[in-house]
């Protein structure tokens, strides 16, 4: 069950107690082993949402799975989420979390999308140009690729959409062809 609201109010209520006790950049990266863990193990996030699986079996459970790597106070939101069966609720809370970090540390965050792996130095441009246009000095670029692109780029930056791709070019006269846009009015 998605609850935005519910991630927001505990992602906050963890930055607030992690920049009072001057760990959050530790807890930062915390979120980002736990986020990691449940997106690569499918039987960790079935955990999480298992209903049958009692409460301090689940505590004792992900204890044991992430004990050496996070910090008590990580591992103690982990045990509060539990006790208050909100525990399906992490991914979404651990996404909410690194959302507020990166707007808190003025992290700009920018996604790339390309038919084809990015070279170093065509993100390198990007960065640049991104800096150069936003006034923006912290940025974070996230690469995917998308082979249906076929070639170019899509750049999304915040609300802002830049679509430099072929597929987009292509939808593009699909519509003018179909709409007849290129047919002259003959009399």
């Amino acid at each position: 069950m998605h609850n935005p609201r519910l991630a927001g109010r505990y992602a906050k209520s963890l930055i607030g107690l992690a920049i009072e006790r001057n760990e959050l950049d530790k807890v930062y990266g915390d979120m980002l082993y736990m986020q990691s863990l449940i997106n690569q193990s499918s039987d960790f996030a079935m955990l999480l949402k298992s209903p049958v699986i009692s409460p301090d079996k689940k505590i004792t459970i992900i204890n044991s799975i992430v004990k050496n790597n996070v910090s008590e106070m990580v591992a103690g939101f982990n045990k509060l989420l539990i006790s208050k069966g909100r525990e399906s609720n992490l991914p979404e809370i651990i996404g909410a979390f690194i959302e507020q970090y990166k707007v808190l540390k003025n992290i700009f965050v920018v996604k790339l999308t390309t038919a084809i792996p990015a070279s170093e130095e065509l993100k390198a441009t990007i960065v640049e140009k991104v800096k150069q246009t936003t006034a923006q000095q912290n940025i974070e670029l996230e690469t995917e690729v998308d082979e249906d692109l076929i070639g170019g780029f899509v750049l999304q930056m915040g609300d802002t959409l830049v679509d430099a791709s072929i597929q987009h070019d292509l939808n593009v006269i699909k519509k003018q062809f179909t709409n007849k846009d290129f047919v002259f009015n003959i009399r």
